[in-house]
């Protein structure tokens, strides 16, 4: 599943902010965001607030973990969710969303560390992530043939406010490509990153 949200370039946060499971009565906020978060660049993903609201029910029905920050008014500006994969070795991050006015603060990668430490304490070895090619990597027919490993490697400095940039800033690094996954030159481009010790306490209020 491809994390296509733009989390934007973060830096530390300026505001305080916490982070908490994501609950039934938090279900508009959480659907807005995504029809929010994905609309300049990917409004195919959730076309109607109604199919965002279906995906957020069954991300609250699933295995997964569903965490959610909440600025200093109680608002929801982002979502993470996490998906254990190969026995719980590797969890998959799915989505990454952020509030449009929130973006740069920090938000994105709190959440992904609040994700890291949930996995670790459950035996998580990796994070992963898919994430769509906007940008034109493999726009043109057959541009990612014959070798889609170096024609990512090498389109790589192109991808700056990309999500893919914001992931290797967090230090997930490039681990393939899967040509074609949303149509014809259209990939999932995929990263991970080795799970580390938890270095934080989960559910509590994160300052700066």
């Amino acid at each position: 599943m491809a994390d296509s949200g733009a989390p934007g370039n973060d830096f530390p946060m300026k505001e305080a902010m916490r982070i908490v499971d994501l609950a039934m009565l938090r279900v508009p906020e959480a659907a807005r965001l995504l029809v929010d978060s994905y609309a300049e660049h990917w409004p195919q993903a959730w076309p109607s607030y109604e199919d965002a609201v279906r995906r957020v029910e069954v991300a609250l029905a699933g295995d997964g973990v569903n965490r959610i920050a909440l600025d200093a008014a109680d608002e929801l500006v982002g979502w993470i969710g996490g998906e254990p994969a190969y026995h719980g070795r590797v969890w998959e991050i799915h989505p990454l969303a952020v509030r449009a006015d929130h973006r740069g603060q920090g938000v994105g990668s709190m959440l992904v560390d609040d994700l890291e430490a949930i996995a670790a304490a459950r035996g998580g070895l990796t994070l992963r992530v898919a994430t769509d090619d906007p940008s034109g990597i493999g726009r043109d027919e057959g541009e990612l043939y014959p070798d889609p490993v170096f024609a990512l490697a090498a389109a790589m400095s192109r991808l700056r406010g990309h999500p893919f940039d914001f992931y290797r800033r967090l230090g997930f690094v490039p681990t393939g490509v899967v040509p074609d996954a949303h149509g014809r030159g259209r990939p999932d481009l995929l990263l991970a990153r080795r799970i580390r010790k938890a270095r934080r306490e989960t559910n509590r209020s994160l300052r700066p």
